[in-house]
């Protein structure tokens, strides 16, 4: 005879999604008068430029999105400062 079924027990974690802003310190997620969101779509805009000088071979992702992180974060700090 087939078992009853019972109620789960299981607690599941909330999952989260992952951004760029997620890995940026709390005090560089933004800038005044720049949101996130803009510095979000100047850093993948520079991230593609990079890719592209470098002939468009695939691999360096991470790479050419971290140096285009730092350029564009230190270009928006040095603007507000």
């Amino acid at each position: 005879m087939p078992r009853a079924k019972t109620p789960s027990t299981r607690t599941t974690s909330k999952s989260t999604t992952t951004t760029a802003a997620n890995f940026m310190p709390p005090e560089r997620k933004s800038f005044p008068g720049v949101p996130a969101m803009d510095l979000e779509n100047q850093i993948r805009q520079r991230a593609y430029e990079l890719y592209q000088e470098r002939g468009c071979t695939p691999g360096r992702e991470n790479d050419d999105w971290f140096t285009a992180e730092r350029e564009v974060l230190a270009r928006n700090h040095h603007y507000s400062a």
